[in-house]
């Protein structure tokens, strides 16, 4: 495994380890570069970041799957966790990709799979991504703070 570089949180002089390592399932997005800022709290990158292709899990980061609420996600979802080996169990952050709940399917195959994941949290449909230009004009609308707090506090952050 692959260790990142310790780096100084903001307006603190103690660095910080990378806490959450993110793997978007069907490629990187609005939706994906948004939850990495919304793990990341500020931090620039410190906390949480995409890795790249073939990068490999920074010794000490959670892994953290991210897929849409989509049967093709929730697809991606089960062949990436058939492959995953002995590391750590992933996190799944499951973004609604419209607003109802996921189709049957959908939620039928992640139920599936929650016993091979480290936990399942669900960010509600946020229309803004549709709108923003980038993740950083995302969060400056209530709703996408909001699933932010939501999501570090369900995953034991901030």
């Amino acid at each position: 495994m692959v260790t990142h570089s310790m780096t100084p949180a903001p307006g603190m002089g103690v660095p910080m380890a990378l806490r959450y390592a993110l793997l978007p399932v069907h490629g990187p997005g609005i939706v994906a570069m948004t939850v990495a800022r919304m793990l990341d709290d500020g931090a620039d990158g410190a906390r949480a970041r995409i890795l790249a292709p073939g990068e490999a899990i920074p010794y000490g980061a959670a892994p953290v799957l991210i897929s849409d609420t989509t049967v093709y996600g929730a697809l991606r979802v089960e062949e990436t966790v058939q492959r995953w080996g002995p590391l750590p169990k992933p996190w799944l952050v499951w973004v609604a990709d419209a607003p109802a709940r996921p189709v049957q399917d959908a939620r039928y195959l992640v139920r599936a799979l929650e016993g091979r994941l480290a936990g399942v949290v669900r960010v509600p449909y946020l229309p803004v991504l549709r709108a923003v230009k980038g993740p950083e004009e995302a969060l400056e609308h209530k709703e996408v703070r909001s699933a932010a707090e939501r999501l570090r506090r369900t995953m034991g952050g901030n």
